[in-house]
């Protein structure tokens, strides 16, 4: 007979595959594959889930609600301690005891699930022990009831965070403490039986009726309070506007009916899950209602600005202040948006962590808009151009209207609006009329070949004349001059600045100009060329042109 091993190989076996190994140890393949197998690593071993979603205070509670809610009070048993009660007292106490406690949890008008910890170790800051989470306290008296989690381990090794044993024995005196509203007792019956989403019918009539009751007395007090500040700011400040409190009146409105909400719906009672949401809706509303209060001092703040700097910076005030102000709103609102999450019990390291990982997506996404955005900032900065310029832009030109963060509008002369993306508009050649320190006159005057030089002497002095004299022109060293001989004119050129910025008054000045222009030209006994074809003439012959010339000039002369 042959001995066997525990696991069935006999001796010989065990032997013969001991010599196989160990020429294998040897084999020169095996050697070198031993650094290799000692640098690599075992897998991780990933830690088992919860089906049940006990890993946290929060998530144990949410979903220990939500079973209670959905009337499946065998799950709900399984968040309760039952360990210290024998297994058929377990089946037949347990879903009694997970029914009263959620209804003690909805009838509990502080108890909010959000405030929970959300982290697997549970809130280390309290005076509990670490495998402790206060839930929520009650007064009886002089006592102070206490329903708690304790983070147990499983037999199977999973740690979860369960109701405590000694919580659950705490159970009916709590029901008893937080019974039924008394005003249920003087309602029909129908509207106590009936609930939706674990809350009586009554219940959502009455925070339906404080609502629509907080909505009309906040309009009522706002009224009342603006009010009584205007005749307070009329006696302190005259001068103060209106417009100035009227804006502060729809954020002060909102955040006092949230307050006032929040008070009354204490009273009402809903039950935790619907309280829950509720909370998210009101946390929501005031934070709005804060950063609409933070716009509306942006607002404040930086018209009194602009009133202060329009008279002498009236470009900063239209242009940069604008863009500014916009930039600043942006701002609060990235920052109610990161207070309501916060608020929510979300993580904010985790969703600022996300937003960097995501950025370079968005980035890519919108480098169209980013670089609009920051082709803004290079105007405003740059100042090429302002609100209220005429400038020209490309082949087109028209008044700047609006610099904004995406795009620049520009109002033509057709009083069509055209609007330009920052990023092309700030690569563009500018031409900006409004910078202009005074106005170019420029004029070239064509007279007649047959002018006499005494003519042009004479002429040339009365134009000089006429511009030296007009307070308005600026002639500098030879503002006319004779600057050739043409073949069928005499050209004279006449070079000055009109003393304006502005377009119509300059218009004015030019058309007197050529006006005295015209007269001087009368007066010293010529006039102006006529624009003959020189492909016409050219093609005719020469007895024909001369006399079509001498015809002309009998014709200007008369």
């Amino acid at each position: 007979m042959t001995a066997r091993s525990g696991n069935g190989l006999t001796v010989m076996h065990i032997a013969l595959h001991l010599t196989a190994g160990t020429r294998k140890i040897f084999h020169p393949a095996f050697l070198l594959a031993l650094p290799l197998a000692a640098c690599a690593q075992p897998a991780p071993v990933p830690s088992p889930q919860d089906p049940l979603n006990r890993d946290s205070p929060q998530s144990s509670v949410h979903s220990f609600l939500e079973a209670s809610h959905a009337r499946n009070y065998g799950r709900a048993s399984k968040y309760l301690d039952l360990r210290k009660l024998p297994e058929d007292q377990r089946r037949k106490d347990g879903p009694r005891l997970a029914e009263e406690l959620a209804q003690i949890l909805d009838r509990d008008a502080e108890f909010e699930v959000a405030a929970l910890s959300r982290q697997p170790g549970g809130d280390r800051q309290d005076e509990l022990p670490p495998n402790r989470e206060r839930i929520e306290s009650f007064e009886a008296g002089d006592q102070k009831l206490e329903l708690e989690l304790e983070h147990v381990t499983l037999r199977s090794g999973l740690p979860v965070w369960l109701f405590s044993s000694d919580s659950l024995a705490l159970i009916p005196r709590l029901a008893q403490l937080t019974s039924d509203s008394p005003v249920e007792k003087h309602l029909p019956r129908p509207l106590v039986r009936w609930t939706l989403l674990d809350t009586s019918i009554w219940r959502w009539i009455a925070l339906t009726l404080l609502a629509v009751g907080l909505i009309v007395f906040s309009r009522l007090v706002s009224l009342l309070a603006l009010w009584l500040v205007e005749a307070i700011a009329k006696r302190i400040a005259p001068k103060v506007d209106r417009t100035s409190f009227s804006a502060f009146l729809g954020p002060l409105r909102l955040l006092a009916s949230v307050a006032l909400f929040r008070a009354g719906m204490a009273w009402i009672g809903p039950s935790a899950s619907l309280r829950m949401h509720l909370d998210r809706c009101l946390v929501l509303l005031f934070f709005l209602g804060l950063a609409w209060f933070g716009a509306g001092v942006v607002d404040l703040i930086l018209s009194r600005i602009r009133v202060a700097l329009v008279s002498k910076h009236h470009t900063f005030s239209h242009s940069v202040l604008p863009l500014f102000s916009r930039v600043l709103k942006v701002a609060i609102l990235l920052l109610t948006v990161a207070a309501v999450l916060g608020e929510w019990g979300y993580n904010a390291t985790t969703i600022l962590a996300g937003l960097g990982v995501g950025g370079v997506a968005i980035a890519l996404a919108a480098q169209k808009t980013i670089e609009n955005l920051f082709g803004g900032v290079s105007v405003v900065s740059d100042r090429p151009v302002s609100v209220g310029d005429y400038c020209k832009f490309g082949d087109r030109a028209g008044t700047v209207e609006d610099i904004g963060l995406r795009s620049t509008r520009i109002r033509t002369a057709d009083r069509t609006l055209v609007t330009v993306p920052n990023a092309q508009f700030s690569t563009m050649t500018l031409e900006n009329f409004s910078k202009r320190d005074k106005m170019l006159f420029h004029l070239t005057l064509n007279l007649r070949r047959d002018t006499t030089s005494d003519q042009v002497r004479t002429l040339l002095g009365s134009l000089t004349k006429i511009l030296a004299e007009h307070p308005k022109v600026e002639e500098g060293t030879l503002p006319v001059r004779f600057i050739g001989v043409g073949t069928y004119s005499l050209d004279l050129e006449i070079f000055a600045y009109v003393l304006t910025r502005d377009d119509d008054a300059f218009l004015k000045t030019q058309q007197d100009l050529l006006l005295s222009v015209l007269n001087a030209v009368e007066a010293a006994g010529t006039a102006l060329a006529l624009p003959v074809s020189h492909l016409a003439l050219d093609n005719l012959s020469p007895h024909v042109r001369s006399k079509f010339l001498e015809d002309v000039e009998s014709s200007v002369a008369r």
